[in-house]
């Protein structure tokens, strides 16, 4: 078995495939051409949406949509730069700024944000093993 993808689910999947690519780099992967369900080029896992209409339809009701003005859900999407300045981009496309760039005590720098439709995101130096 493998981690093969994340989905997240949003009002809106053709906005959110854009402010990944504006905040983040990410390019499209594949949009369905329903609107409903979208990927990004992110590497060996893939992150992807798909609309809380999709959402209901899947779980029946059995999941929280995330909100921008409530606390975040207890998970966080994390992405990992040579450069943690990605905060500043970030920023600068829509995210909300949750913490800037620090430095850990073991040596990682960390910064946090909020994406346009309410996910945690982690901003991060690769550790060193």
């Amino acid at each position: 078995m493998k981690f093969g993808y994340t989905i997240v689910y949003v009002s809106s999947v053709a906005d959110a495939l854009a402010f990944y690519k504006d905040a983040f780099g990410f390019e499209t992967r594949f949009l369905h051409e329903s609107g409903q369900y979208g990927e990004l080029n992110t590497g060996a896992t893939i992150l992807a949406f798909a609309s809380h209409e999709m959402g209901e339809m899947n779980l029946d009701g059995c999941y929280q949509k995330t909100d921008l003005n409530a606390t975040p859900l207890g998970i966080e999407l994390v992405f990992v730069a040579d450069d943690v300045a990605a905060y500043a981009k970030a920023v600068a496309a829509g995210a909300v700024a949750i913490k800037e760039p620090i430095t850990k005590p073991w040596g990682q720098v960390v910064a946090y944000v909020r994406s346009k439709e309410g996910s945690l995101i982690e901003l991060c130096s690769p550790i060193s093993i």
